[in-house]
């Protein structure tokens, strides 16, 4: 296994000769640590069933089955399908996904540490992901921010950019709001919070997710603050040019982990839409999102 970060950014690192059937735990480690400290790892020449996807998963810890049975793999329900191809005729997965700046499960309350994606078919054109990594946004707050978040706890929804199931045709909006409501109901998460792997402080929000902030006592603080935020970390940039977003390409037998805890991500799409279809598989790591999670 050889592992190169890449040169000109403090995000992503390539890993090349790794296979994870023959990996030793030291590689492994190895691999851990390298998400956690360049955010992405990139591994090069995979070529992986859905099931030895998931058996790479389950090599970097305790893999999670995304909650909505439409997105899941018919074969193996812990790969979470996002494609606009069709098989045989039937829709697998789901179009679209992630077109919004988010942290998978965010909205849940029990966030995993770590997302793998592995593009199965991709882009001619309008092919990556953009990411912002949230520590590195959050050392760059003006002090004064930085104090008024301060104690300070964010509540994350999934309603904003909930997905209509099949099933859900013909029935009124305001019964399915009242189910996902009850099925995920939002959850509080410190606004900022130490990584528990790195001890950095990474800021725990995004504009796809974030629908409120509070301070210690639990009293509602005006929205003009989370929109400060997310200006001031570039999620309201829809030019994606802000210093702080990141946009990591791939090619084929690409295969990125990161490091869900102190990034966000958007998927680029297009108002052209180009044939794509990507497997993700995601593992908790060991630890909680935050110690406070740890602690409960």
């Amino acid at each position: 296994m050889r592992i190169t970060d890449h040169a000109g950014t403090s995000i992503g690192a390539s890993v090349a000769d790794f296979d994870h059937t023959s990996a030793s735990e030291n590689d492994i480690a190895a691999l851990k640590e390298t998400v956690y400290r360049r955010k992405i790892a990139v591994l090069k020449g995979q070529d992986l069933s859905p099931q030895a996807l998931l058996e790479l998963g389950r090599r970097l810890g305790r893999p999670e089955t995304y909650y909505e049975p439409m997105y899941q793999h018919p074969e193996v329900s812990e790969v979470f399908v996002s494609s606009n191809v069709p098989e045989n005729g039937k829709q697998i997965g789901v179009p679209k996904t992630g077109k919004f700046w988010h942290a998978d499960y965010q909205f849940m309350p029990d966030p995993f540490g770590i997302t793998l994606i592995y593009p199965q078919v991709i882009p001619a054109k309008n092919r990556g992901t953009y990411f912002i990594d949230m520590g590195a946004a959050y050392a760059k707050l003006p002090e004064e921010l930085q104090r008024e978040i301060a104690d300070t706890r964010c509540r994350h929804s999934v309603r904003k950019y909930f997905k209509v199931r099949p099933h859900d045709v013909y029935r009124p909006l305001s019964e399915i709001i009242d189910e996902v409501e009850r099925k995920t109901p939002a959850v509080l998460q410190p606004t900022v919070f130490t990584h528990p792997m790195t001890g950095e402080t990474v800021l725990y929000l995004s504009e796809g997710f974030t629908v409120g902030i509070e301070d210690a006592q639990g009293k509602p603080l005006d929205d003009s603050l989370l929109k400060r935020l997310f200006e001031a970390t570039g999620q309201l940039d829809r030019t994606f040019g802000h210093e702080n977003i990141h946009l990591q390409s791939f090619e084929k037998g690409d295969l990125l982990v990161w490091d869900n805890r102190s990034l966000i991500h958007c998927a680029r799409h297009t108002t052209t839409p180009e044939p794509t279809v990507s497997y993700r598989v995601t593992v908790h790591d060991g630890r909680k999102l935050h110690a406070g999670l740890e602690a409960a």
